[in-house]
């Protein structure tokens, strides 16, 4: 009697074509200790290159392969805003209040009085703060985000930095931002503090981003720490002080258009 034909007997390239239909998490975490066969496959790139076109991670006319397409796939796959209500839509929900002077932080929303639309027409509100210093901020658990510690370690991912903000047009005001990558005991590995920015009466009012990437910034890395406010520097009643919507943090693949 002849046996029986399992899936461990198809050709290698129908294999490979099954396989990239196969959610990335069962690949890496089941398939892949099944048989030799299927280790092999599953660790080839040509098959993580072909999920990736597949998904739709690959950029128009881009110029190099990443070092490694199954981290390649792994971290689009992945890829979000780690900030939870980042543009205001859930009062302040997940944010800590570290500062909360003058008028107290408030929400408004978009363009708002002496303001000025946003760029992207999705954001309809925005934090605003007040005539003494406002501070608030999040802690980000790498771990329970899906980001394992030896991966951290081991890939070292970018992680992208975006925050907006504007002033009011008829009113002076001052912006700041820090963000910490930290241990497992909350200790600082490194830090993005830059200068604050002062921004003066009768300004043209237009949103502005700060970005920054975190690189290379070795091993060790658990919580990403961010924290971010301001104030208005005329000291006017109410609600005259920077304005912040839309913060994100992320950890990015590679460019393979640069």
């Amino acid at each position: 009697m002849s046996r029986m034909a399992t899936i461990q007997d198809l050709p290698e390239d129908v294999l490979l074509e099954i396989l990239t239909l196969v959610p990335i998490h069962d690949l890496i975490s089941h398939c892949r200790i099944v048989c030799s066969t299927w280790k092999e496959v599953i660790d080839s790139p040509t098959l993580w290159k072909t999920k990736c076109q597949r998904m739709g991670f690959i950029p128009k006319g881009y110029k190099q392969n990443p070092s490694d397409w199954k981290v390649y796939c792994y971290i689009c796959s992945m890829k979000r805003n780690l900030l939870r209500n980042a543009c205001a839509s859930e009062g302040f929900k997940f944010w800590k209040i570290e500062e909360n002077k003058g008028d107290r932080w408030q929400i408004e929303a978009v363009p708002g009085a002496h303001g000025q639309e946003f760029p992207d027409e999705s954001v309809k509100k925005y934090f605003v703060t007040s005539y003494g210093i406002c501070l608030k901020s999040q802690l980000i658990d790498l771990k329970k985000m899906g980001y394992h510690p030896n991966f951290m370690d081991e890939i070292q991912p970018d992680i992208l930095i975006e925050d907006w903000f504007a002033p009011r047009r008829d009113c002076g005001s001052m912006y700041q931002v820090c963000v910490r990558l930290l241990s497992k005991r909350k200790r600082t590995l490194k830090e993005f503090n830059p200068d604050p920015v002062i921004m003066d009466q009768w300004s043209d009012a237009n949103w502005q981003k700060m970005t920054y990437t975190f690189r290379n910034y070795g091993p060790g890395v658990r919580y990403i720490y961010f924290q971010h406010g301001g104030k208005d520097t005329q000291f006017w009643a109410g609600w005259y002080g920077v304005r912040l919507t839309n913060s994100s943090i992320a950890i990015e693949p590679e460019d393979l258009c640069a």
